[in-house]
């Protein structure tokens, strides 16, 4: 009878107590609330045909003009996905909260137009005119914006909400909480004076944009290539700038309070209003610092003497990658064929300097000394040689000679050449694409048989000058 009263008192693992039925009910009802707590749908967007697109565009440039049957466009909260813009006129009109996915809008005009909180991820925007546009909170991830404007355009954050069909308020971004322009491509695209303040920009392609007076007030910008980029005058207050590649890039009288530039590469890169103290204890790569006339210097350029004599057997090449001379006086030196990438070289005495087949890419020679300097065959691609004097300077071809004379010609794609001096300079065949040569002095300079593709020549003296058998295709303001 013990044994029985004591084997009762143990509990039957297969019994129900009063308290799981409490945690059971409890359970049920956590359930059953979450049934009801689900996050409401987004609105269901209106789908438009390319045909309801050319209707509404015909509209639209009746209005535009005054004529009768005219209408304002009016796309809002519209599936234009896919569809295609390419050249037609939408200025002014209304896309806010409009799915834009993949379409193609090359060469569209649709300034002044208001597209908050649209979604472009991967649409085609390639010269597109996007000036004085409300893109508070749109979307461009992966979308290509070469050779855009988007001047004046405020693309900050910006969260547009919508009722569904329950009456809820539901926010229409396609993702985010930022404007996102995350692994976009904006080469060379006009953003001056646009508006990207709390923006996210991540590993966004900024390849020669123009982006002065910029504000990117905390706006994230990590890991971005602004190679060539023109910043001046740009707010990077709180800005994130980690890991950006910023060779070339002109940041004068920019605004760096509190900016994160933790392993950002300014090689190459120009700037006024901060010294390179500031700059490293921002985080910022900086080119290190080296004396012409130390120790260090003189082994350099003994050893390269060496090399050139013995054609390379012995010695070693003069190797001043990322190293600052700047200032300093290297007349009538012979640094032929020297490795002289990302070199900051402002303000150098190089007069009468040998730098024949020399690798001066991305360089920064700002009003350096090159008078007279024997140049044939470098390679100066995307080098800044603003307020620089190359008068009578040597910068034709070369000759290799081997199982076959070659002719090596010298290479300045993309160079900056504002206001630089260029009287008397021999640049025959010289490769100089999309090169600016704004208010430069070119009088009686020899550009026979060079490559001017895309040049810009905006208030340049070319009196006197050869172009005989010159390409010039795509040059602005050429006036010889």
């Amino acid at each position: 009878m013990a044994d029985r009263d004591k084997a009762s008192a143990i509990p039957d693992p297969h019994s129900v107590s009063p308290l799981d039925t409490l945690f059971a009910d409890q359970a049920a009802a956590q359930q059953e609330s979450l049934v009801f707590e689900e996050p409401p749908a987004r609105p269901v967007l209106r789908k438009l045909s390319q045909r309801d697109l050319l209707i509404a565009v015909a509209k639209h440039a009746k209005f535009q003009t005054g004529r009768n049957g005219g209408q304002r466009a009016n796309l809002g909260s519209c599936d234009l996905s896919y569809l295609d813009f390419r050249g037609m006129s939408l200025v002014g009109a209304e896309l806010s909260g409009s799915d834009l996915q993949s379409a193609d809008l090359r060469g569209a005009d649709l300034s002044q137009a208001i597209l908050f909180a649209a979604d472009l991820r991967r649409a085609d925007l390639r010269k597109a005119k996007l000036d004085r546009v409300d893109l508070r909170g749109a979307c461009f991830r992966g979308a290509d914006l070469t050779d855009a404007s988007l001047i004046d355009a405020d693309m900050r954050d910006g969260i547009l909400l919508k009722p569904d069909s329950a009456g809820n308020l539901v926010s229409v971004r396609p993702q985010g909480e930022a404007m996102d322009m995350a692994a976009a491509s904006a080469l060379r695209a006009n953003m001056s004076q646009a508006k990207l303040s709390n923006s996210f920009v991540v590993q966004t392609d900024l390849t020669d944009a123009n982006m002065r007076n910029c504000k990117f007030v905390r706006a994230d910008l990590s890991h971005s290539n602004f190679t060539g980029a023109n910043l001046e005058g740009a707010d990077l207050t709180e800005a994130n700038l980690t890991g950006a590649i910023m060779h070339g890039t002109i940041l004068y009288n920019v605004t760096l309070s509190e900016t994160n530039l933790d392993d950002a590469d300014l090689a190459g890169a120009v700037f006024s209003n901060m010294d390179r103290g500031s700059l490293e204890d921002l985080g910022a790569i900086m080119p290190r610092l080296l004396d012409a006339l130390g120790d260090e210097m003189k082994a350099i350029l003994t050893s390269h003497n060496v090399w050139i004599r013995k054609a390379g057997r012995s010695g070693t090449r003069a190797d001043l990658e990322r190293r600052d001379v700047s200032g300093q006086a290297l007349a009538s030196l012979n640094l032929a064929a020297a490795n002289l990438a990302f070199a900051i070289m402002k303000d150098c005495d190089l007069s009468g300097a040998e730098l024949l087949m020399a690798d001066a890419t991305f360089a920064d020679l700002r009003k350096a000394n090159l008078r007279n300097a024997d140049m044939r065959g470098i390679t100066l691609r995307r080098a800044n040689l603003s307020g620089a004097d190359l008068s009578a300077a040597k910068a034709g071809p070369i000759q290799i000679v081997g199982a076959s004379t070659q002719h090596w010609p010298c290479h300045f794609e993309s160079a900056r050449f504002q206001e630089a001096i260029l009287t008397r300079i021999d640049l025959r065949q010289a490769v100089m694409t999309a090169c600016d040569f704004t208010n430069a002095d070119l009088r009686d300079s020899d550009l026979r048989g060079a490559n001017l593709q895309d040049a810009q020549f905006a208030g340049a003296d070319l009196r006197g000058a050869n172009l005989e058998g010159a390409d010039t295709r795509g040059a602005l303001n050429l006036q010889p």
